[in-house]
């Protein structure tokens, strides 16, 4: 007798940026499989992946290389701790991720996810500013509807009052900022002696709604921070691995940041896994006498998890392979091209695209965004919008024909939904 699994979720978990109350009235689709670009629900139906399963997975579901890559570490050893031991695949993966990231980027910080990665680069550049002498530096600079994840720290930079008000009396304050280098200039030349860093998200703001920083906005900041003595943090969680047409969004303006946090496509969407980088200067101020207690004191009891390493490494390995930055620039023009028809849409606010990030944004009423998405589930496509901003972030490894159905189920779904709201 099949499970009902629907029932069983619905007693037992509680979903994440979910209501719960409406969850538990309605019909949910329960994941059982999935093979290159496509999920299998329960019922054996299959559906596009459009946002890479919450935009981690690259090279699409069940790649054989990383199942190999994976089993053949689990044959190794699963797991043993970074504190006090090291472990060849995170050695070999810091050695890789040296090689591709900016450079000055020497060190590399291990956790978990996103979130942790940011919590990390805040607790190190803090730390780093009183180990300098620097006592004063204390706050940070952050953009308005920044996203930069959900624990108390990385909340405290963000600027998503939906998703970060209620936990206000939490938090410690920091400087908002539009995207504006006049302003930011404003603010260093006001605020410089008493701020650590500021931190972005490169070029594209993704959970405020795929939002486009203007050209050179990113090689401004850099120069302000050098020229305020302010540390410059990169949260390439989502902009990583490739999203933006480059290996990472930086590279588009050719700075390198002081500190870089990556999580998500870093295993190809396998498993958690995450690093923050930074340069010899600030590693170089932690070093010291047990008795100076200039250690920085953080860790996960997962940092550097062997099999997340290997998968990682897997990762890496295809992208040169495979040239998958290479032969994702005519998918890049292609969705670009595809989104064209869009704008014939009434409903069609803006659209606003970098690489294979998407954000169709609609002029309708609340809640459109759900109504579509479940359209587009009813035609094969699983998505998820961002308020009224209809999100496709599908795997790189998405083919041509793969990429035109998913914008016409796209396409169709936004019509027909918007269509009943006029």
């Amino acid at each position: 007798m099949a499970k009902d699994y629907q029932k069983i979720d619905k007693q037992y978990i509680w979903h994440p940026f979910t209501q719960m109350k409406d969850w538990v009235v309605n019909e949910q689709l329960i994941i059982e499989r999935g093979d290159g670009v496509y999920l299998y629900d329960t019922n054996g139906k299959k559906y596009i992946d459009g946002v890479s399963s919450l935009w981690v997975t690259v090279h699409g579901h069940r790649k054989k290389e990383l199942n190999q890559a994976i089993k053949a570490q689990l044959d190794k050893i699963a797991h043993s701790t970074l504190l006090g031991l090291g472990s060849v695949p995170s050695i070999e993966l810091a050695k890789k991720l040296v090689e591709i990231t900016p450079k000055g980027l020497n060190k590399v910080f291990y956790s978990d996810n996103g979130s942790t990665a940011v919590e990390i680069a805040l607790k190190i550049t803090f730390q780093y500013q009183q180990l300098s002498g620097n006592k004063q530096k204390t706050k940070f600079i952050t953009l308005e509807n920044a996203y930069h994840g959900d624990t108390v720290g990385s909340v405290s930079v963000g600027g998503i009052d939906i998703f970060h008000k209620i936990f206000k009396p939490l938090l410690f304050n920091a400087f908002q900022v539009k995207a504006e280098l006049v302003e930011v200039e404003e603010v260093m030349r006001n605020h410089h002696l008493e701020v650590a860093a500021m931190i972005v998200e490169p070029l594209i703001q993704g959970a405020a709604g795929m939002l486009l920083q203007p050209k050179g906005f990113l090689k401004g900041v850099r120069k302000l921070c050098n020229k305020y003595n302010i540390l410059l943090i990169c949260d390439e969680v989502a902009t990583g691995f490739g999203r933006t047409g480059k290996m990472f969004a930086c590279e588009h303006e050719n700075i390198s940041p002081d500190i870089m946090c990556v999580a998500k496509g870093l295993t190809g969407g396998y498993l958690p896994v995450a690093a923050t980088l930074t340069t010899n200067q600030i590693y170089n101020a932690f070093l010291g006498e047990a008795k100076e207690q200039k250690t920085f004191f953080h860790g996960h009891t997962y940092t550097g998890n062997p099999l997340g390493c290997a998968a990682a490494q897997a990762n890496l390995a295809i992208f040169k392979k495979e040239k998958t930055i290479k032969r994702l620039q005519p998918k890049i023009k292609q969705l670009k091209e595809g989104l064209e028809k869009f704008k014939k849409l009434k409903s069609v606010k803006e659209i606003r695209q970098l690489g294979f990030m998407v954000g169709i944004e609609l002029d309708s009423p609340d809640n459109i965004g759900h109504q579509v998405i479940l359209k587009a589930r009813k035609r094969g496509a699983i998505l998820r919008p961002l308020g009224n901003v209809i999100v496709l972030m599908p795997p790189l490894s998405i083919n041509q024909k793969e990429l035109e159905k998913l914008l016409n189920i796209t396409y169709a779904a936004i019509e027909h939904i918007t269509s009943l709201s006029l």
